[in-house]
């Protein structure tokens, strides 16, 4: 009978240490979500947005202008990003004109609104956005990365509303299709990345806080959001929705003589900010140079450049360039003269 008994204890033993575990990882669960809820509120209650917010699609979406002047630009930020990214470039651009950055649906100060994350949906936001902010037309769109995408969408629905573009290191609807399988294949998980978040995982391993060097005047605010849950989550349905912008924006275009200013980063440079091997690399940075001189195309009035040394954020790594460049594509739409070296690709 012992014998008998002995296996049944050691099975209750095992029992109680598997519900032990369980027990221990939703209370670490629970204590992580709760300390990075804290902190998240304590950055936002502790560094109040600046700029304006307006009604949007049942939310409020926020925008931040400084400087006098027109055309206004108007500043949108990559993936997952909010105005604090341009934070090295608005004071200096400022100077010149009126510049307005903002946050698109569920990114940065701005609620998730009630429409997509589809180039589309995001062009009607940011077309209701101006509106309410009573902002002049034509302006000039300005767009990092994916947004690149969106102001090809937004200028195809509202022609009228756009003086100029300007793509820094912008995306192109074609680059799911001519980029390597290996490179595209690497995404990450975005289940994890969410729930990383949510855990407060991310917040343990610090990258909460990791921020590029020269943010610090917007570092409360950027910490306010980088690991907020709504907001990674908005970022990462941009991300999922890239399939379908790219086919809604993949025949915009051209554009006419709509002036067009293209700055991208140093090919050189993407290909050592990878742990994807050389090869794949070398193929991608190939891919996406051509690309960047294939935008171009959209305007018989375009000019690209290199800015050298950069990484694909070129407005923290080469604000000087952003900071030259892009007043004097201003002046041009503002006085009506004809843009110096059309067609052409130079490194700065």
């Amino acid at each position: 009978m012992r014998r008998e008994k002995r296996p049944r204890r050691w099975l209750r033993i095992l029992g109680r240490i598997g519900l032990g575990l369980i027990v221990l990882v939703i209370v670490t669960g629970i204590t992580g979500f709760s300390w990075n809820e804290l902190v998240t509120r304590h950055y936002l209650n502790a560094y109040p947005v600046p700029g304006k917010f307006y009604s949007v699609d049942g939310g409020k979406m926020h925008i931040y202008c400084t400087g006098t002047g027109a055309p206004t630009l108007i500043l949108d930020a990559g993936a997952g990003d909010d105005w604090t990214v341009w934070t090295k470039v608005q004071s200096e651009l400022s100077k010149t004109t009126q510049v307005c950055s903002f946050d698109r649906s569920g990114l940065g100060s701005s609620d998730v609104l009630l429409g997509g994350h589809d180039a589309n949906s995001l062009a009607d936001q940011l077309h209701a956005l101006v509106g309410q902010a009573g902002i002049k037309t034509p302006f000039v769109l300005a767009g990092h990365s994916i947004a690149g995408i969106y102001m090809r969408a937004y200028t195809a629905k509202f022609p009228s509303d756009v003086a100029g573009l300007i793509f820094i290191d912008s995306s192109h609807p074609d680059q799911l299709q001519r980029f390597p399988k290996a490179f595209t294949q690497a995404s990450p998980n975005l289940f994890v990345m969410s729930w990383m978040t949510r855990l407060g995982i991310a917040r343990a391993m610090g990258q909460c806080t990791d921020l590029p060097p020269g943010v610090d005047a917007v570092k409360g605010f950027a910490y306010a959001n980088i690991c907020r849950p709504s907001v990674v989550d908005s970022g990462l349905e941009e991300i999922r929705a890239f399939p379908r912008s790219t086919d809604e924006t993949r025949h915009t275009g051209p554009f006419g003589r709509l002036p067009i200013l293209i700055i991208s980063e140093d090919p050189e440079v993407q290909r050592k900010d990878t742990s994807l091997p050389p090869d794949v690399m070398a193929q991608t940075s190939i891919a996406w140079n051509q690309m960047q001189e294939d935008l171009k195309q959209l305007s018989l009035n375009s000019r690209r450049v290199i800015a050298a040394r950069s990484s694909h954020y070129v407005q923290l790594d080469r604000p000087d360039v952003i900071d030259r460049e892009v007043p004097e594509f201003i002046e041009h739409i503002r006085h009506g003269t004809p843009m110096t070296e059309v067609g052409t690709t130079r490194v700065e």
